[in-house]
């Protein structure tokens, strides 16, 4: 069975560097996130994944030149292993005039799937009106914007997280907590703030299971759907048809469930969120699940290439 995995992280040492962020991934993981070659591809091969799509990690580039430099650099390592990579473009939402450009090109010059923006972008959400001429584009293009979680503002960090340890803190803040909900809320913010009203047909994607929506779908339904009659679509429909959820992270069977429930499985896409997870265990995750192998093979491999024209 085709394995393909689409939120999956590269972080080369020197553009990290250059943006003062080399001592955020020490040790073992910054040499997992710098090496995009064939330790990478022996991990994939161990564990029976075909495909990684790329993407960089958190935040958003904070310049259009800096996001050309990590779109160069990603084309330059899909280049060596076009069977094994594809990519997602950085964007640099702070500067928002530059993203449609930069994704017109990575997607027409550097054969790039579509990009993924890190969230906020100095605590604005990409509902602005900012960020529609790139959402105008990735429709245009028949590409997807993957929406990937970013830390939290200085003021809802201190706020929400400023009296605990700061270990806990910190992860409570992201992966324990904060980075999902805080994509949930910027997931149904482009609905109610109706990007899609003037995009019908762009698609978004979200990991980690959906990021606690579709846990929270009827519930936003039934309140937001009475404050929101400007939309032609409801919450929950213009979710189904508008985004697509990856199990990156997210091992175990409830989760799944709950999400195969809400968006049904045309439109769950596996992923593992390398390497800050274990391809064996995103990948005994996908073994075990308890589908027919039809279903399997969509989650696996079939709605991802229909989605990102993913050749066989």
């Amino acid at each position: 069975m085709r394995v393909i995995a689409i939120e999956e992280h590269f972080a080369p040492r020197d553009l990290e560097a250059d943006r003062g962020g080399s001592a955020r991934y020490p040790g073992e993981l910054g040499a997992r996130l710098d090496e995009v070659g064939d330790q990478r591809i022996a991990d994939m091969d161990r564990n029976g994944i075909s495909y990684q799509v790329l993407a960089s990690t958190p935040p958003n580039a904070s310049t259009a030149t800096e996001a050309a430099r990590w779109n160069d650099r990603l084309a330059e390592i899909i280049a060596v292993h076009p069977n094994r990579f594809g990519g997602f473009a950085s964007l640099s939402t702070p500067e928002p005039d530059s993203c449609s450009a930069e994704l017109e090109r990575a997607v027409t010059e550097l054969g790039f799937c579509g990009a993924m923006i890190h969230g906020h972008a100095n605590g604005v959400f990409c509902d602005s009106p900012d960020l529609w001429p790139t959402f105008e584009k990735a429709e245009e293009l028949g590409v997807p914007i993957y929406l990937h979680p970013t830390p939290p503002v200085p003021a809802v960090f201190s706020a929400y997280y400023s009296d605990l340890k700061p270990e806990v803190a910190q992860v409570l803040s992201t992966s324990g907590w904060g980075w999902h909900a805080e994509t949930g809320l910027h997931a149904l913010r482009l609905i109610v703030g109706g990007v899609f009203e003037r995009f019908p047909a762009l698609q978004v994607i979200i990991g980690h299971m959906g990021e606690n929506v579709p846990f929270s779908l009827a519930r936003a339904e039934a309140t937001l759907g009475r404050v929101t009659p400007e939309l032609t679509r409801s919450i929950t429909q213009t979710f189904c048809e508008n985004f697509y959820v990856t199990t990156s992270g997210y091992f175990t069977v409830p989760p799944l469930m709950c999400a195969m429930m809400v968006v049904g499985v045309d439109r769950i896409i596996f992923s593992v969120d390398y390497p800050f997870a274990r391809n064996q265990d995103a990948r005994a995750f996908l073994d075990t699940m308890p589908l027919s192998l039809q279903d399997r093979h969509k989650i696996a491999h079939q709605n991802v290439e229909r989605l990102l024209s993913i050749p066989d």
